[in-house]
């Protein structure tokens, strides 16, 4: 459900709008008609990262900080 407040009935109301937008509701504020900004929930709890969950997806090559070919250094000083 989208719910649009102006300005100043988000200044009045904001601590109804947040627990709106904390509900999962979408709610803009508007001024004269144009849609200004959105109420969005912040993650409380960051997520950690995994570590490793590409291992073997993609390997390194040997060759990866040899000297490019020429025909490839001239393509970036053109």
């Amino acid at each position: 459900m989208v719910i649009e407040a102006n300005v100043q009935e988000a200044r009045s109301h904001l601590s109804r709008l947040l627990d709106q937008a904390m509900a999962g509701d979408d709610v803009v504020i508007v001024r004269s008609g144009r849609q200004l900004v959105r109420l969005v929930p912040v993650d409380l709890a960051p997520r950690r990262r995994k570590l490793g969950t590409a291992k073997g997806d993609f390997v390194v090559p040997d060759d990866f900080d040899d000297p490019l070919p020429e025909e490839i250094l001239a393509g970036f000083e053109r």
